[in-house]
């Protein structure tokens, strides 16, 4: 016998419910195994952090807690619901504050435009920078909403890994013109640049160029308006920590700081994995919610890919890779009252500078920033008196043929960062600095194990979405799944937690698939 063989022996007179081992301690892989647990399974998480959450953990340094990753909390009821599959009550679980306003967005010429869930101050905030591009602003809400209802509540909620489902929908991708990219619809309503901007950014937030991604993605601005945009009290660390402590409620186990190798294969099914350490742990089942490319580059090198060879993932456009820069500064809670939790910080260019950053591969001179400064909302997040912030710049992912080596341009680049935001956002700040990290694209492919240092995997365009994008249920192995923001139906707190439902509708029954 092999030593999978034996291992499997073992496994299956060691314990008679179905074993689950979940790779990847993520916000969608802490979903899967809340909702496997649920189902009946023994689940065991395994992630090379020390903390769950994936890019939603946070970490401490001199009483500053810096979040990671995803700052906001969107359409907040499917993590409700997710809860509620577990017995359990989110809302007493997780301090949710609803935020007033979203976020400003600056241009350099001095204008703002101000997000609110109120439709009136909305239309007010357009009337404001363009009176004729309010008509055109409510045609652009209907639109929006529309595409909720199909993108998100209809697709997003369900697989989609059979060709069928692709040709059943196909009619309605058509008559919402799906072939169009965000910018090009959000053209169609507004005139005014700024306005065209301020409706087809959000595709960057789940790592996608909003000249070629789907104009589906308008869907954003039904949910911020319909659902608010929110911030859990801790961070989303503070969720992923609730995740954490509901799976092991449930009995399952959280293996930290334990690197998964490779996914064992037993006549042609996974049947567990192999740990970095050498040591091999089986399951009925096996969850990865590793980025996709990772999972099927890596953790089944050895094995044959019919669909995700290394040619094809090599093929995908990917998201771009971020340069974040998180900071504590001394003493400026009083500070520049004019800067909430939010602020979008546009540079002189829209469409050149992200046709640098997806297209070129190139490192501009020039940059636009999303400022989070958490302290407005959340004093917990820095000393008494002092701030925590979070700046963050699209950047190229690391996979173009002449990416810089950010080890060599980091330091500079950050100096000019550092300028642009004393001139424009927080004069006399970097006198005040403490605390300081930077994470670069080197350090998101270190950290996280994403392909070329990408900060969303598989970037959202049309053919890469939905059956086009990485399935739930793996097509290339037999009991194995797949869920994050590489998979169906991507990128984004609502998508990752998404991802973790559709798993739910795919796996077998616990009964079922013991042996």
């Amino acid at each position: 016998m092999t030593k999978l063989d034996t291992a499997l022996a073992a496994h299956s007179d060691k314990l008679s419910s179905a074993h689950a081992v979940v790779i990847g301690a993520g916000l969608g892989g802490l979903a899967s195994a809340m909702r496997l647990g649920a189902l009946g399974y023994r689940v065991t998480v395994i992630d090379k952090l020390d903390v769950p959450g994936g890019r939603g953990s946070c970490i401490w340094k001199d009483g500053h807690r810096f979040d990671l990753g995803p700052t906001i909390v969107t359409v907040p009821q499917i993590f409700k619901e997710l809860w509620a599959a577990c017995g359990r009550d989110f809302h007493k679980e997780v301090d949710l504050r609803p935020l007033d306003p979203f976020y400003e967005i600056r241009w350099p010429d001095g204008s703002k435009f101000t997000a609110r869930q109120d439709t009136e101050a909305m239309r007010e905030e357009v009337r404001r920078l363009s009176p004729g591009d309010v008509a055109g602003y409510d045609k652009f809400l209907r639109d929006s909403e529309e595409r909720y209802w199909f993108g998100f509540e209809d697709l997003g909620r369900r697989s989609m890994h059979k060709l069928s489902d692709l040709i059943r929908v196909l009619p309605r991708f058509a008559m919402l013109r799906a072939d169009r990219s965000v910018y090009a619809h959000a053209s169609r309503r507004v005139k005014d640049e700024r306005l065209r901007m301020a409706l087809s950014f959000h595709p960057l937030f789940i790592g996608g160029d909003p000249f070629n991604v789907t104009s589906m993605y308008i869907l954003v601005s039904h949910l911020e308006k319909e659902f608010g945009v929110h911030y859990a009290m801790g961070g989303v660390a503070a969720i992923a920590e609730n995740m954490a402590k509901i799976i092991t409620d449930q009995g399952g186990t959280l293996r930290m700081e334990t690197e998964v190798d490779e996914i064992l294969v037993k006549n042609g099914r996974a049947r567990g994995v192999k740990l970095a350490s050498g040591d091999m742990l089986t399951a009925d089942i096996v969850v990865s919610n590793a980025d996709a490319g990772y999972t099927y580059d890596r953790l089944l090198r050895n094995q044959p890919r019919k669909r995700w060879t290394p040619k094809k993932l090599k093929s995908r456009r990917w998201s771009m890779g971020l340069y974040v820069w998180y900071f504590g500064t001394k003493g400026t809670r009083d500070m520049w009252k004019d800067v909430g939790h939010h602020t979008i910080l546009n540079g002189p260019r829209y469409k050149g500078l992200v046709r640098d950053i997806f297209s070129r591969g190139k490192v501009s001179d020039d940059f636009s920033l999303y400022v989070h400064r958490p302290t407005v909302t959340d004093p917990s997040a820095a000393p008494a008196g002092d701030d925590t912030f979070y700046v963050l710049s699209p950047v190229p992912h690391l996979g173009h043929s002449d990416s810089e080596k950010w080890a060599d341009i980091e330091r500079q680049y950050r100096v000019r960062l550092t300028k642009a935001l004393e001139e424009q956002l927080l004069p006399g700040f970097s006198s005040r600095v403490t605390a300081s990290e930077v994470f670069t694209p080197e350090t998101f492919q270190d950290r996280y194990l994403s392909p070329y240092g990408s900060g969303f995997s598989i970037e959202p365009r049309i053919l890469q979405s939905a059956w086009f994008r990485p399935h739930n249920v793996s097509e290339e192995l037999k009991g194995l799944f797949l869920t994050g923001a590489g998979t169906h139906p991507g990128a984004g707190l609502p998508g990752v937690i998404s991802s973790a439902e559709v798993l739910a509708q795919l796996v077998p029954d616990p009964a079922l698939v013991r042996g």
